[in-house]
Protein backbone atom coordinates (compact mmCIF):
# COMPACT_ATOMS: atom_id res chain seq x y z
CA UNK A 1 0.00 0.00 0.00
CA UNK A 2 2.75 2.54 1.37
CA UNK A 3 4.67 1.56 -1.65
CA UNK A 4 2.21 2.16 -4.54
CA UNK A 5 0.46 4.86 -3.02
CA UNK A 6 4.23 6.70 -2.78
CA UNK A 7 4.77 6.06 -6.36
CA UNK A 8 1.54 7.49 -7.49
CA UNK A 9 2.28 10.59 -5.16
CA UNK A 10 5.68 10.79 -6.92
CA UNK A 11 4.54 10.74 -10.24
CA UNK A 12 1.70 13.64 -9.56
CA UNK A 13 4.06 15.40 -8.32
CA UNK A 14 6.41 15.06 -11.48
CA UNK A 15 3.93 15.96 -13.91
CA UNK A 16 3.02 19.18 -11.93
CA UNK A 17 6.41 20.30 -11.40
CA UNK A 18 7.71 20.04 -15.20
CA UNK A 19 4.53 21.48 -16.39
CA UNK A 20 4.51 24.75 -13.45
CA UNK A 21 9.02 24.49 -14.58
CA UNK A 22 8.67 25.59 -18.03
CA UNK A 23 5.46 28.31 -16.96
CA UNK A 24 7.29 29.20 -14.64
CA UNK A 25 10.62 30.29 -16.83
CA UNK A 26 9.09 31.42 -19.35
CA UNK A 27 7.05 33.90 -17.27
CA UNK A 28 10.56 34.85 -16.04
CA UNK A 29 12.17 35.08 -19.71
CA UNK A 30 9.35 37.52 -20.24
CA UNK A 31 9.13 39.60 -17.27
CA UNK A 32 12.76 39.56 -15.41
CA UNK A 33 11.20 38.60 -12.38
CA UNK A 34 13.67 36.99 -9.67
CA UNK A 35 10.48 35.39 -7.67
CA UNK A 36 9.99 33.80 -10.71
CA UNK A 37 13.69 32.73 -11.43
CA UNK A 38 13.51 31.46 -7.99
CA UNK A 39 10.32 29.41 -8.35
CA UNK A 40 11.20 27.67 -11.69
CA UNK A 41 14.60 26.61 -9.78
CA UNK A 42 12.49 25.36 -7.16
CA UNK A 43 10.42 23.84 -9.72
CA UNK A 44 13.06 21.80 -11.73
CA UNK A 45 14.69 20.95 -8.19
CA UNK A 46 11.74 19.36 -7.11
CA UNK A 47 11.25 17.40 -10.88
CA UNK A 48 14.58 15.99 -10.14
CA UNK A 49 13.81 15.02 -6.74
CA UNK A 50 11.08 13.27 -7.86
CA UNK A 51 13.28 11.22 -10.32
CA UNK A 52 15.53 10.49 -7.64
CA UNK A 53 12.83 9.10 -5.30
CA UNK A 54 11.66 7.01 -8.48
CA UNK A 55 15.33 5.94 -9.46
CA UNK A 56 15.75 4.90 -5.35
CA UNK A 57 12.75 2.71 -5.62
CA UNK A 58 13.60 0.79 -8.78
CA UNK A 59 16.90 0.42 -7.27
CA UNK A 60 15.99 -0.71 -3.48
CA UNK A 61 13.81 -3.55 -5.15
CA UNK A 62 17.10 -5.72 -6.50
CA UNK A 63 17.23 -8.91 -4.91
CA UNK A 64 19.51 -9.79 -1.86
CA UNK A 65 23.38 -10.39 -3.06
CA UNK A 66 26.82 -11.94 -0.90
CA UNK A 67 27.65 -8.71 -0.38
CA UNK A 68 24.84 -7.36 0.68
CA UNK A 69 22.82 -10.28 2.18
CA UNK A 70 19.80 -8.49 3.24
CA UNK A 71 19.19 -6.91 -0.21
CA UNK A 72 18.72 -2.58 -0.94
CA UNK A 73 15.41 -1.75 0.65
CA UNK A 74 17.41 1.24 2.43
CA UNK A 75 18.37 2.81 -0.71
CA UNK A 76 15.09 4.57 -0.76
CA UNK A 77 16.23 6.18 2.46
CA UNK A 78 19.82 7.24 0.15
CA UNK A 79 18.11 8.79 -2.61
CA UNK A 80 15.62 10.93 -0.16
CA UNK A 81 18.51 12.10 1.76
CA UNK A 82 19.76 12.93 -1.28
CA UNK A 83 17.12 14.48 -2.39
CA UNK A 84 16.98 17.16 1.22
CA UNK A 85 20.75 18.01 -0.45
CA UNK A 86 19.17 18.98 -3.43
CA UNK A 87 17.02 21.25 -1.38
CA UNK A 88 18.69 22.65 0.43
CA UNK A 89 21.67 23.79 -2.20
CA UNK A 90 19.75 23.80 -5.91
CA UNK A 91 16.45 25.26 -4.38
CA UNK A 92 17.29 27.31 -0.85
CA UNK A 93 20.77 28.70 -1.45
CA UNK A 94 19.91 29.94 -5.11
CA UNK A 95 17.04 31.34 -3.97
CA UNK A 96 18.94 33.46 -1.49
CA UNK A 97 21.75 34.19 -3.88
CA UNK A 98 19.35 35.38 -6.25
CA UNK A 99 17.54 37.72 -3.86
CA UNK A 100 21.12 39.29 -2.76
CA UNK A 101 21.59 39.94 -6.22
CA UNK A 102 17.92 41.36 -6.72
CA UNK A 103 18.18 43.13 -3.77
CA UNK A 104 21.57 44.97 -4.84
CA UNK A 105 20.22 45.71 -8.14
CA UNK A 106 16.08 46.18 -8.08
CA UNK A 107 14.43 46.60 -10.74
CA UNK A 108 10.69 46.81 -11.35
CA UNK A 109 8.11 44.89 -14.15
CA UNK A 110 7.94 46.90 -16.96
CA UNK A 111 6.40 44.49 -19.39
CA UNK A 112 4.53 41.75 -19.22
CA UNK A 113 2.60 42.39 -15.87
CA UNK A 114 -0.14 40.12 -16.63
CA UNK A 115 2.17 37.32 -17.20
CA UNK A 116 3.71 36.21 -13.52
CA UNK A 117 0.52 36.75 -11.59
CA UNK A 118 -1.40 34.67 -14.16
CA UNK A 119 1.33 31.97 -13.92
CA UNK A 120 1.51 32.10 -10.21
CA UNK A 121 -2.29 31.78 -10.04
CA UNK A 122 -2.55 28.49 -12.39
CA UNK A 123 0.75 27.09 -10.71
CA UNK A 124 -1.31 27.25 -7.49
CA UNK A 125 -3.79 25.17 -8.77
CA UNK A 126 -1.54 22.80 -10.40
CA UNK A 127 0.61 22.48 -7.25
CA UNK A 128 -2.72 22.05 -5.18
CA UNK A 129 -3.15 19.00 -6.79
CA UNK A 130 -0.22 17.22 -6.52
CA UNK A 131 -0.73 18.09 -2.75
CA UNK A 132 -4.18 16.39 -2.54
CA UNK A 133 -2.92 13.70 -4.07
CA UNK A 134 -0.23 13.54 -1.53
CA UNK A 135 -2.40 14.08 1.23
CA UNK A 136 -4.76 11.45 0.05
CA UNK A 137 -1.88 8.48 -0.28
CA UNK A 138 -0.87 9.28 3.31
CA UNK A 139 -4.29 8.82 5.20
CA UNK A 140 -4.47 5.48 3.94
CA UNK A 141 -1.51 4.83 6.03
CA UNK A 142 -1.40 7.28 8.56
CA UNK A 143 -4.11 6.48 11.02
CA UNK A 144 -4.79 8.45 13.77
CA UNK A 145 -1.46 9.94 13.84
CA UNK A 146 -1.27 13.66 13.15
CA UNK A 147 0.76 15.00 10.43
CA UNK A 148 3.57 15.89 12.55
CA UNK A 149 4.11 12.45 14.09
CA UNK A 150 3.50 10.91 10.01
CA UNK A 151 6.63 12.97 8.87
CA UNK A 152 8.70 12.16 11.70
CA UNK A 153 7.84 8.53 12.29
CA UNK A 154 6.94 7.40 8.58
CA UNK A 155 9.54 4.52 7.28
CA UNK A 156 8.86 4.97 3.82
CA UNK A 157 10.62 8.01 2.80
CA UNK A 158 8.86 8.89 -0.50
CA UNK A 159 5.47 10.55 0.97
CA UNK A 160 6.86 12.23 3.37
CA UNK A 161 9.45 13.92 1.01
CA UNK A 162 6.68 14.63 -1.50
CA UNK A 163 4.39 15.96 1.29
CA UNK A 164 6.73 18.48 2.59
CA UNK A 165 7.59 19.33 -1.15
CA UNK A 166 4.96 20.24 -2.01
CA UNK A 167 3.67 22.00 1.16
CA UNK A 168 6.90 24.08 0.41
CA UNK A 169 5.81 24.45 -2.53
CA UNK A 170 2.57 26.23 -2.23
CA UNK A 171 3.90 28.20 0.19
CA UNK A 172 7.04 29.47 -2.06
CA UNK A 173 3.73 30.05 -4.70
CA UNK A 174 2.14 32.05 -2.41
CA UNK A 175 5.52 34.17 -1.47
CA UNK A 176 6.39 34.71 -4.79
CA UNK A 177 2.81 36.33 -5.51
CA UNK A 178 3.39 38.57 -2.76
CA UNK A 179 6.49 39.47 -4.08
CA UNK A 180 5.66 39.82 -7.69
CA UNK A 181 2.17 42.05 -6.45
CA UNK A 182 3.76 44.08 -4.11
CA UNK A 183 6.57 45.09 -7.26
CA UNK A 184 3.49 45.69 -9.58
CA UNK A 185 1.63 47.83 -7.45
CA UNK A 186 4.43 49.77 -5.99
CA UNK A 187 7.10 49.96 -8.77
CA UNK A 188 9.70 49.20 -6.10
CA UNK A 189 11.77 45.72 -7.22
CA UNK A 190 13.12 45.61 -3.68
CA UNK A 191 9.99 43.67 -3.14
CA UNK A 192 10.71 40.91 -5.48
CA UNK A 193 14.03 40.18 -3.99
CA UNK A 194 12.41 39.93 -0.43
CA UNK A 195 9.64 37.55 -2.10
CA UNK A 196 12.61 35.81 -3.57
CA UNK A 197 14.15 35.67 0.14
CA UNK A 198 11.42 34.28 1.80
CA UNK A 199 11.61 31.70 -0.95
CA UNK A 200 14.98 30.54 -0.06
CA UNK A 201 14.42 30.97 3.80
CA UNK A 202 11.78 28.34 3.35
CA UNK A 203 13.30 25.89 1.05
CA UNK A 204 16.13 25.59 3.37
CA UNK A 205 14.14 25.36 6.45
CA UNK A 206 12.28 22.02 4.55
CA UNK A 207 15.80 20.56 3.40
CA UNK A 208 16.76 20.68 6.85
CA UNK A 209 13.75 18.72 8.72
CA UNK A 210 14.10 16.67 5.54
CA UNK A 211 17.96 15.91 5.92
CA UNK A 212 17.20 15.22 9.98
CA UNK A 213 14.62 12.89 9.30
CA UNK A 214 16.24 10.57 6.77
CA UNK A 215 19.87 10.52 8.29
CA UNK A 216 17.66 8.78 11.18
CA UNK A 217 16.65 6.30 8.81
CA UNK A 218 19.50 6.18 7.34
CA UNK A 219 21.41 4.98 10.62
CA UNK A 220 18.80 2.36 11.17
CA UNK A 221 15.46 2.85 13.24
CA UNK A 222 13.81 0.06 15.37
CA UNK A 223 10.33 -1.13 15.24
CA UNK A 224 7.41 1.06 16.76
CA UNK A 225 5.83 1.20 20.04
CA UNK A 226 2.61 -0.77 18.82
CA UNK A 227 4.75 -3.54 16.53
CA UNK A 228 7.14 -3.99 19.45
CA UNK A 229 4.59 -4.80 21.70
CA UNK A 230 2.62 -7.29 19.20
CA UNK A 231 6.27 -8.66 18.45
CA UNK A 232 6.63 -9.31 22.06
CA UNK A 233 2.57 -11.03 22.76
CA UNK A 234 3.73 -13.10 20.09
CA UNK A 235 6.89 -14.43 21.39
CA UNK A 236 5.40 -15.43 24.69
CA UNK A 237 1.52 -16.23 23.68
CA UNK A 238 2.68 -19.64 23.46
CA UNK A 239 4.16 -22.39 25.73
CA UNK A 240 7.70 -22.40 23.92
CA UNK A 241 8.97 -19.19 25.58
CA UNK A 242 8.97 -18.51 29.26
CA UNK A 243 10.50 -15.20 28.67
CA UNK A 244 12.24 -12.81 25.95
CA UNK A 245 15.82 -12.05 27.75
CA UNK A 246 16.72 -9.10 25.09
CA UNK A 247 15.20 -8.52 21.82
CA UNK A 248 16.66 -5.92 19.15
CA UNK A 249 14.60 -4.99 16.00
CA UNK A 250 15.79 -3.07 12.77
CA UNK A 251 14.00 -1.88 9.63
CA UNK A 252 16.30 -3.09 6.63
CA UNK A 253 13.74 -1.36 4.24
CA UNK A 254 10.70 0.63 4.68
CA UNK A 255 8.21 -2.59 4.21
CA UNK A 256 11.42 -5.24 5.87
CA UNK A 257 11.78 -5.30 9.67
CA UNK A 258 14.14 -7.73 11.39
CA UNK A 259 14.03 -9.17 14.39
CA UNK A 260 16.63 -10.52 17.04
CA UNK A 261 16.51 -12.12 19.93
CA UNK A 262 17.88 -14.41 22.47
CA UNK A 263 14.51 -16.17 24.33
CA UNK A 264 14.09 -18.41 27.30
CA UNK A 265 12.85 -21.85 26.89
CA UNK A 266 12.16 -24.69 29.35
CA UNK A 267 13.82 -27.93 29.15
CA UNK A 268 13.20 -29.72 25.79
CA UNK A 269 13.80 -33.61 25.35
CA UNK A 270 15.47 -33.26 22.45
CA UNK A 271 16.25 -31.07 18.90
CA UNK A 272 13.57 -31.67 17.23
CA UNK A 273 11.13 -30.10 19.80
CA UNK A 274 13.07 -26.92 20.22
CA UNK A 275 13.36 -26.66 17.01
CA UNK A 276 9.20 -26.76 16.19
CA UNK A 277 9.21 -24.71 19.18
CA UNK A 278 11.36 -22.07 17.58
CA UNK A 279 9.47 -22.16 14.30
CA UNK A 280 5.49 -21.64 16.10
CA UNK A 281 6.91 -18.81 17.90
CA UNK A 282 8.65 -17.35 14.00
CA UNK A 283 5.08 -18.08 12.31
CA UNK A 284 3.03 -15.89 15.55
CA UNK A 285 5.36 -13.29 14.72
CA UNK A 286 5.14 -12.55 11.05
CA UNK A 287 1.01 -13.33 11.67
CA UNK A 288 1.54 -10.22 14.00
CA UNK A 289 3.37 -8.11 12.18
CA UNK A 290 3.98 -9.43 8.79
CA UNK A 291 6.49 -6.91 7.90
CA UNK A 292 8.82 -8.91 10.11
CA UNK A 293 10.32 -11.26 7.36
CA UNK A 294 14.22 -11.76 8.63
CA UNK A 295 13.94 -13.67 12.33
CA UNK A 296 16.65 -14.73 14.54
CA UNK A 297 15.28 -16.25 17.74
CA UNK A 298 18.42 -17.42 20.22
CA UNK A 299 17.26 -20.41 22.39
CA UNK A 300 18.32 -20.28 26.22
CA UNK A 301 17.95 -20.91 29.85
CA UNK A 302 17.40 -18.08 32.16
CA UNK A 303 18.91 -17.49 35.46
CA UNK A 304 18.17 -14.77 38.07
CA UNK A 305 21.55 -14.99 38.83
CA UNK A 306 22.90 -14.23 35.20
CA UNK A 307 20.61 -11.68 34.89
CA UNK A 308 21.69 -9.64 38.05
CA UNK A 309 25.35 -10.18 36.36
CA UNK A 310 24.47 -8.75 33.46
CA UNK A 311 24.50 -11.94 31.15
CA UNK A 312 20.53 -12.63 31.29
CA UNK A 313 21.00 -16.53 30.91
CA UNK A 314 23.32 -19.19 31.69
CA UNK A 315 23.08 -22.48 29.81
CA UNK A 316 23.67 -24.55 33.16
CA UNK A 317 20.86 -23.32 34.73
CA UNK A 318 18.89 -25.71 36.50
CA UNK A 319 15.96 -24.39 36.21
CA UNK A 320 14.49 -21.10 34.63
CA UNK A 321 12.06 -18.85 37.25
CA UNK A 322 9.38 -16.93 35.21
CA UNK A 323 9.31 -13.49 35.30
CA UNK A 324 6.95 -10.83 33.57
CA UNK A 325 7.71 -9.56 30.30
CA UNK A 326 8.65 -6.72 29.79
CA UNK A 327 10.60 -5.99 26.10
CA UNK A 328 13.53 -4.58 28.00
CA UNK A 329 16.20 -6.90 29.62
CA UNK A 330 17.85 -5.69 32.28
CA UNK A 331 21.43 -7.33 30.35
CA UNK A 332 22.27 -6.71 26.82
CA UNK A 333 24.46 -8.07 26.02
CA UNK A 334 24.63 -11.45 23.62
CA UNK A 335 25.88 -14.59 23.98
Amino acid sequence: MSANGGTRAIVAALLANVGIAVTKFVAFLLTGSSSMLAESIHSVADSGNQGLLLLGGKRAKRAATPEHPFGYGRERYIYAFIVSIVLFSLGGLFALYEAYHKWSDPHGISSWQWVPVTVLVAAIGMESFSFRTAIKESNHIRGNQSWVRFIRRAKAPELPVVLLEDFGALVGLVFALFGVGMTLMTGNGEWDAVGTGMIGVLLVVIAIVLAIETKSLLLGEGAEASDLAAIERAVTDGPEVERIIHMKTLYLGPEELMVAAKIGVPPCENAHELARGINAVEARIRAAVPIARVIYLEPDVYSVAADRAGSGAAADTAVPQPQDVSGEAAGQSGS
